[in-house]
């Protein structure tokens, strides 16, 4: 019978070759040439910015480590595959004329180039580009810094940890996956050219498989030893999930008395593992080899794993608020250090006060409080923003607005502030042709601000503000600076190129530029943002990249035109640093008349020594789900803020400030990208004034300080005395105990606390007890520039009738009380949504005061929310009214607030009633009945500033009502000082009212 010849591929024809490569180059071209492409038009984008070098550095580090670890794996696997074939035996056994492995044999023998070094080549491509990713932990080990602190346990400095340690794993582990993708490469082509059988027990080996295996395996014992040694150091940041405290992370009393000298037992024997291996390759006997992988592998199991068992349950469980304290102390200790917890100021807050109403009104320290209440929900109003002040359709505001505070005509106030941006996702069908969306609404226009803590008389509640085309009350005031007005907060450039509706690119500048540009018929961009486009190598580029041929082809594209990309604030900071954790809500603000993004980054490390490990996702969530970029769900166990960071919104200008140079991380980073941040001394006062402490970090910091506050390791262990950060009242469920609602989100405010000499700008946040509803402290930190980063802690008490009703439950009075249940007209109109706003929590003479307001929305497409009531608590009483200071006369009596001045040039807090006429603002007459010249001319000057600011109210001007509150100012003063001249108690003029009046919905300012 004849012997079947062996079968291989069969032969191609040279046509069938050529279309191959043809095909093959046309993948590869879409493959690489898409990459090329993008990395070019990053390239442009970081010349534009002035970050090329971080480009230059990234793109370099990546490529080398492409090649580098591309070069070892595949390398290995080349050299392992040429002596597994140049060692093959030279007659090669077949078990019989069907032998499998003949026709493979056959296949490679044919292609023996091909498969010799294409599969290295394919392997070492995949292994570098899986590799290139983790160019950050290769700069930061050759530019990492000392932290002055050492692990509690060896010695070593964090720097170590943080920039040498993790780079050394990296390193092991791609040696780990070399020498498996060698020795299997080996293993796989001894067996086909016969090297391998596995006839007989155990199978044969011919002496060359025999000893490039064993070396091989030798190899990567060795490669385990090693490993075995750093592991010791990971122990430092081992994360538990069994530990009764739970998600515990450090090395526990177990890892430090079983597991640590376990590690070094099994270092020893996987080095004689080793050895066994090297000997086995020269000695036919295989025994020796496989007796010390058989140790090996039993003393991994005893003394790896089951002694630590044993240990953990027969000695730690028992015992385990003992045991486990020293390592408890090293994590509060490492943990309060990594996360910017270890200067909290606690103070003692009895959270009651028994003070009489008047009392309390007369303490000038609880008036700066007062003065100063947030009314406007920044995370409710902004369709309001849009409707009132959004004007054009394609005109947009963020979903939430921002929080900032300004000084106008000398005061200081918090302002809830926007940019009016462009919006082309608005455009109707007509206007969204491809000229309209990327060269015609190109850019936003204009600042808008509102003084938080006012707005215009809230509508009557017989309509329940339905009717919200006529009725302008219950809406914030508006100072708007844009091409058309100039508010009383100046900006020299109003137009937005660059926000956080601008998703999309747009082609500008050129001398026949038409970009809408209102007022005026056209406008032509004559700042630096942008990257030429004028050139048709670019314009090709482009129109490749964002797969539009209008690019091309387009006759409005000419000398100067400049295309925008990437305009986002938070993507353009994140593309230029990108070893920062950006913060998820930019803000934005005015700098010397610019309007800037001001953009927080944090320097963050996985793994610091006993520090928490924390997930950095889970703990910065809560109940403002839009208008808020979510972080990634990644842990993280050492943060600081040590960057902040503006965006131009007229040409894109990026840069980044040193805010903390003090952190290791950072000088690491700096080291890498040196002359990108610039130092803290660059920062001017006039941009510190607007820094806020960032929400992220706030968040993380007080989610663990809900924890870690407790100093005594077994109080810690006990868990006892934990706090909650609270769901938010306001959602649905959120009132409930252990609710699955968000969490509710920390609050800008500003507000004068226990401690503080004056009202600072700073956030906050209140804290309930473990499972509980009961308050337990209260935290702020401040953002103010002479105190900066100022954590404030006042510690309530937490038992017996001393408790402090918590936020959930104030909610809960709030809807239950009879105040806001027989106001059907309000809250059972079934044309009209009720949304209730954020649940501010301040801590007030002696006490906490809550304040909330209510906002109606009638339940149409078009609708927006509208300023209904308020609702405030103190001491278990309720004010509720359309007036906030007739709610908090209804809680504290007449009185209240007296001792605040107003804010110059913006409404008080109170919505008064109607303008008197000048006759009733005359003063009464003096007890003897006599007159006064002093005191006639005052009155005089008090009907003219009244006169002047009705008629500043009329015509909408902000700056010429600020002056006229002054000379009213002036004048009631010139007028008590008359009557006390006299002999007779002060009685100044009645409040005139200072609400202007309504005006159109598109010129509010």
């Amino acid at each position: 019978m004849a012997t079947r010849p062996p079968i291989g591929l069969p032969r191609l024809s040279r046509r069938s070759r050529i279309l191959l490569i043809i095909a093959a180059t046309v993948i590869l071209l879409l493959l690489v040439g898409a990459r090329l492409l993008d990395t070019y038009v990053d390239w442009l984008w970081f010349g534009e910015v002035g970050f090329r070098s971080v480009f230059s550095t990234v793109v370099l580090t990546q490529i080398g480590l492409f090649l580098a670890i591309g070069l070892l794996v595949g390398g290995m696997l080349a050299i392992s595959l040429l002596i597994a074939y140049r060692t093959r035996p030279v007659f090669v056994p077949v078990s019989g004329a069907d032998d499998p492995l003949a026709r493979y044999r056959s296949t490679i023998m044919q292609r023996i180039r091909l498969f010799g070094i294409g599969i290295p080549a394919v392997v070492g491509l995949i292994a570098g580009s899986t590799a290139q990713s983790d160019w950050q932990q290769f700069q930061l080990l050759l530019n990492g810094t000392s932290f002055g602190v050492s692990d509690p346990e060896f010695g070593k400095d964090i720097g170590f940890y943080a920039f040498t340690l993790p780079f050394i794993t990296w390193l092991i582990t791609w040696l780990f996956v070399a020498i498996a993708i060698a020795f299997f490469g080996a293993l796989i082509t001894h067996y086909l050219f016969g090297g391998v059988r596995l006839a007989g027990r155990g199978g044969q080996f011919s002496v060359p498989a025999r000893v490039q295996l064993s070396i091989t395996a030798g190899l990567f014992v060795v490669v385990y030893a090693v490993d075995y040694f750093f592991e010791r150091y990971e122990l430092m940041y081992a994360h538990h999930d069994n530990i009764s405290v739970g998600g515990f992370t450090g090395a526990t009393y177990t890892d430090l008395n079983a597991v640590l000298p376990a590690k070094l037992i099994l270092m020893f024997i996987a080095g004689f593992c080793a050895v066994a291996f090297f000997v086995g390759a020269f000695v036919r006997n295989m025994q020796l080899p496989a007796i010390a992988t058989a140790l090996l592998i039993l003393t991994s199991i005893l003394i790896g794993a089951a002694w630590p068992a044993v240990l953990q349950q027969f000695s730690v469980k028992p015992n385990e608020n003992d045991k486990e304290a020293t390592s408890i102390g090293r994590n509060i200790t490492a943990t309060r250090y990594a996360f910017g917890l270890d200067n909290v100021q606690y103070q003692e807050y009895s959270g009651t006060t028994n003070g009489t109403p008047d009392e309390i009104n007369k303490d000038p320290r609880n008036a700066a409080t007062i003065s100063n209440l947030r009314l406007l929900d920044p995370s409710i109003l902004s369709p309001t923003f849009t409707q009132l002040e959004g004007r054009e359709n394609f005109y947009g505001f963020p979903d939430k607005l921002d929080v900032d505070r300004y000084t106008v005509n000398g005061k200081t106030q918090d302002y809830i502030v926007t940019a009016r941006e462009i919006n082309t996702s608005g455009l109707n069908e007509q206007q969204g042709t491809w000229i309209n969306r990327h060269m015609t609404y190109t850019h936003g226009n204009g600042f808008v601000a509102a003084p938080a803590n006012t707005f215009r008389r809230p509508a009557s509640t017989e309509t329940g503000g339905s009717d919200q085309n006529t009725d302008q009350g219950g809406y914030p005031i508006f100072m708007v600076s844009d091409l058309s007005r100039q508010g009383l907060i100046k900006v020299d450039q109003p137009r937005i190129y660059f926000g956080e509706l601008a998703t999309d690119y747009a082609i500008v500048g050129g001398q026949n530029a038409r970009e809408y540009d209102a007022p005026n018929p056209s406008f032509r961009y004559d700042g630096a943002g942008g990257v030429p486009v004028d050139g048709w190598f670019d314009r090709l580029i482009f129109a490749t990249h964002f797969t539009e041929r209008n690019i091309l082809f387009s006759g409005l594209i000419e000398d100067g035109s400049k295309i925008m990309y990437n305009r986002d604030p938070r993507e353009r900071v994140i593309k230029a640093a990108p070893w920062l954790t950006v913060d998820g809500d930019p803000y934005v603000a005015v700098i010397d008349g610019r309007i800037q993004w001001i953009v927080d980054g944090y320097t963050t490390l996985e793994n610091f020594p006993y520090a928490q490990r924390t997930p950095l996702g889970q703990v910065t969530t809560d109940s403002l789900g839009s208008g808020v970029a979510r972080q990634a769900d990644r842990s993280i166990s050492y943060i600081r803020n040590s960057v902040k960071a503006t965006v131009d919104a007229y040409d894109g200008t990026v840069t980044l400030y040193a805010i903390d140079d003090q952190d290791p991380v950072l000088k690491a980073w700096t080291n890498v990208f040196p002359g990108t941040v610039k130092p803290k001394s660059d920062i001017t006062k006039s941009l510190s004034e607007h820094f806020r402490y960032p929400e992220d970090l706030f968040k993380v910091q007080r989610d663990l300080l809900s924890k870690y506050h407790v100093s005594d390791p077994r109080e810690f262990f006990s868990t006892q005395t934990f706090w909650n950060v609270p769901a938010d009242p306001t959602e649905e469920g959120g009132t409930e105990l252990n609710s699955t609602a968000a969490k509710q989100p920390p609050y800008y405010v500003t507000a004068q606390a226990p401690g503080q000499d004056k009202a600072t700008f700073q956030i906050t946040s209140a804290l309930t007890l473990l499972n509980r509803q009961f308050m337990a402290s209260w935290v702020s930190v401040s953002s103010d520039p002479a105190d900066y980063g100022k954590m404030t802690v006042l510690k309530l008490p937490t038992s017996g009738s001393s408790q402090v009703e918590g936020p959930g439950q104030v909610q809960r009075k709030f809807q239950t009380t009879p105040k806001v249940t027989e106001n059907r007209t309000l809250f059972n109109n079934p044309s009209v949504t009720v949304r209730f706003g954020n649940l501010l929590t301040l801590p007030y003479a002696g006490g906490l005061l809550y304040v909330e307001p209510i906002y109606i929305q009638t339940k149409d497409a078009n609708a927006f929310p509208q300023m209904a009531r308020v609702l405030v608590y103190f001491g278990n009483r309720i004010g509720f009214n359309a007036d906030i200071r007739e709610a908090l006369k209804e809680v504290f009596g007449p009185g209240v607030g007296e001792t605040a001045t107003p804010p110059e040039g913006a409404v008080p807090t109170t919505s008064p009633t109607a303008p008197p006429s000048s006759t009733s603002s005359q003063p009464p007459p003096t007890g003897g009945g006599t007159s006064n010249a002093e005191l006639d001319e005052a009155v005089k000057a008090i009907d003219a500033a009244l006169a002047r600011l009705r008629s500043a109210q009329q015509t909408g001007n902000f700056a010429e009502q600020g002056q006229a509150l002054q000379e009213l100012d002036a004048a009631t003063k010139r007028y008590n000082a008359a009557k006390a001249a006299l002999g007779t108690p002060s009685a100044p003029p009645s409040a005139p009212n200072t609400t202007p009046t309504p005006t159109p919905q598109n010129g509010g300012g």
